[in-house]
């Protein structure tokens, strides 16, 4: 009898100790990150001013300080972990990591594949080169051209969406962060680069007068950026919402502008 107790008490216990875990294992979204008291970032850690590291290999950047606000607003800490850019989906869905936040641009495509925050940051997909008689007018001048960009990004996106993409596709060269891109642009290897204008303009301030880029007449247009939580998470992405609205009515936000773009290019706009 008290064999038979001992093991009643024991498939007892362990059908506890099992939906306890199923449980937190089902955990999704907010509920999830509230109860680790994490929110984990990933992130390029290239791709400045938005997340990229400093001489000492210090993590910092607009978005870097404008988590860390979030986190202070939501009573959270966040924690940063560089991912492969073209991965970033898998180590999302894999919960290695609880949303992408690195300048991110608004795609079709992510907003079907994540739950996107509203969008934060206005941006704009540019053309830039070293050479002054380098200047595209027209998409057409890309037919002539080498053109580099970053794969998986929205500025490759940018150039496959366009009509003409037919006629320059073959003279892009896709490459795995745009400082590569810009080394092979300086060795003359390309034309020009196809990237976020928020990159080029501080990279621009990190040369010299005589080595700066220029800017072609031509761009892709617009681009804004946002904050891509698991598909479904809404409520984890609605969270980071509110706590961006928080830091933009308290200036917080625009102080964080001011001091990586010298204005305030914030937003917070549905799509």
């Amino acid at each position: 009898m008290k064999k038979t107790l001992a093991i009643l008490l024991a498939a007892l216990m362990l059908g506890l100790t099992l939906t306890a875990c199923s449980g937190k294992n089902e955990a999704s979204g907010w509920e999830y990150v509230k109860d680790k008291g994490v929110l984990v970032v990933g992130l390029d850690d290239t791709f400045a001013p938005m997340g990229f590291r400093d001489d000492a290999g210090n993590l910092q950047g607009f978005d870097i300080d404008l988590a860390n606000a979030v986190g202070e607003v939501l009573g959270i800490e966040i924690e940063f972990q560089p991912i492969d850019w073209t991965a970033k989906e898998t180590e999302l869905s894999s919960k290695r990591i609880d949303c992408i936040w690195n300048g991110m641009s608004v795609t079709p495509s992510r907003q079907e594949e994540m739950s996107l925050t509203k969008k934060y940051l206005k941006n704009q997909i540019i053309i830039m080169s070293l050479d002054k008689d380098v200047n595209v007018e027209s998409v057409e001048d890309l037919a002539k051209l080498k053109i580099g960009t970053q794969s998986d990004s929205s500025a490759l996106e940018r150039m496959q969406q366009n009509s003409a993409y037919d006629s320059f596709k073959d003279n892009i060269t896709e490459y795995g962060t745009y400082d590569e891109a810009l080394l092979d642009m300086q060795a003359g290897r390309i034309d020009c680069i196809v990237v976020d204008r928020t990159l080029a303009y501080y990279k621009n301030t990190k040369l010299d007068d005589a080595n700066k880029m220029h800017e072609s007449a031509f761009n892709f247009g617009d681009d804004y950026y946002a904050i891509g939580c698991r598909l479904g998470e809404t409520d984890l992405a609605d969270k980071i919402n509110d706590a961006i609205k928080t830091l933009i009515d308290n200036g917080k936000a625009a102080e964080i502008s001011q001091k990586w773009f010298g204005e305030n290019i914030v937003v917070l706009e549905g799509y």
